[in-house]
């Protein structure tokens, strides 16, 4: 008995889970609303005041929700034999208080053709509610996890901070990371898609998978000329991008930049306590083929800090590109002396809290 109990319980979990995932088939549903039309409509003829006609429109709701449209067409004849029924017991509508009138008819039926729409519209895409949700929580995810920096040596710190654009969970901007040549060399691609938050979520998606997979496969004066390639093959409507490629000696802490139209990052020099631009020059990404990249060198030396950056964070409609990383140094230099630990964070929310785009800032520092 204790394994039949076991098997049972494996099998109703089996069940649920598929069907919240959209793969199990609907009739349990469809027999549960059925279930809750006859109580409702029983209840509305036992104690109207308690069960009022309207209430029909909740199952009529969650079958628009729930079930495919041919099954929701079995559940709308069963909700109007119910109001059917409770006008004939009821009588006229005219004749005294809690009678079935035109307006309780119109309120269902209005609700049911809108829930019929919704489950078309969900046929034609093929995703049914329940798998549409977990697909966009997917969705996200994965950006999340490829957007992950790799653990750096001692002596090294970085930190990520993305901001979508109307507070949505979906961005335009993305990170993709990697250690190369036995774990000395560190490779970051920052770069930012055409459009913002979910216009731009998908290509932002596609972009990062493709990117990871060049990443370290490549000679790293390899990968902005492929990756120009790849998005030139797209043939997208909207397919530009900007990117910047970071390749770092962790050991030597000698760095090289590579820039895709992207704005110019900024290090600290501990030295001089100076910021100082650099970027490399290179058109944006998708705009033609056979562009070269040309990289600026460097070296982080012990306390100095290399930020990088998408240009929501420092270009906005009423403030132009200087403006905005004068604005952001100048935020920066209250983590110089206490350290960057938890800056990324703050330093969006101090310089672009409001900017309706989105925003990414990375900081690599090499500990004093």
């Amino acid at each position: 008995m204790h394994k039949g109990l076991h098997r049972a319980r494996i099998g109703v979990r089996k069940a649920g889970v598929d069907y919240f995932r959209g793969d199990g088939s609907d009739w349990p549903a469809l027999v549960a609303l059925l279930i809750a039309i006859a109580t409702i409509a029983t209840g509305t003829l036992w104690h109207s005041d308690w069960f009022a006609p309207t209430a029909l429109v909740l199952p009529v709701i969650a079958g628009g929700l729930l079930l495919r449209p041919a099954n929701l067409l079995v559940l709308y004849g069963a909700s109007a034999c119910a109001l059917i029924v409770e006008a004939a017991l009821f009588g006229p509508y005219d004749e005294g208080p809690d009678r079935i009138t035109p307006g309780t008819v119109l309120v269902v039926a209005a609700v049911g053709l809108f829930g019929l729409l919704i489950a078309q519209f969900r046929s034609r895409v093929g995703v049914p509610w329940r798998r549409g949700g977990t697909m966009l929580f997917d969705l996200r995810e994965r950006i999340r996890v490829q957007s992950k920096l790799p653990k750096l040596p001692q002596g090294w710190h970085s930190e990520m901070a993305l901001r979508p654009a109307g507070g949505q969970s979906f961005s335009g901007d993305f990170v993709v990371a990697s250690r190369t040549q036995g774990g000395n060399i560190l490779e970051v691609v920052l770069t930012d898609v055409s459009g913002k938050g979910m216009d731009a979520a998908s290509r932002a998606l596609l972009l990062s998978g493709a990117f990871g997979g060049l990443l370290g496969s490549l000679p790293p004066h390899g990968f902005l000329p492929a990756a120009n390639g790849y998005l030139l093959r797209q043939d997208w409507q909207e397919g530009f991008a900007t990117s910047i490629h970071l390749v770092l000696d962790l050991e030597s802490g000698d760095y090289e930049l590579l820039s895709a139209g992207h704005v110019p990052a900024l290090q600290l020099s501990a030295g001089t306590g100076r910021w100082e631009e650099k970027t490399g020059e290179g058109p944006l990404l998708g705009v033609y083929d056979g562009a070269q990249f040309d990289s600026v060198k460097g070296t982080l030396r012990p306390g100095d800090v290399l930020m990088m950056f998408t240009d929501g964070l420092v270009e906005s409609a009423d403030r132009d590109l200087a403006e905005g990383m004068d604005r952001l140094t100048g935020e920066a230099e209250r983590y110089v002396h206490g350290g960057f630990a938890g800056a990324a964070w703050h330093l969006i929310e101090a310089v672009a809290k409001d900017v309706n785009d989105d925003r990414a800032l990375l900081l690599i520092c090499r500990d004093g």
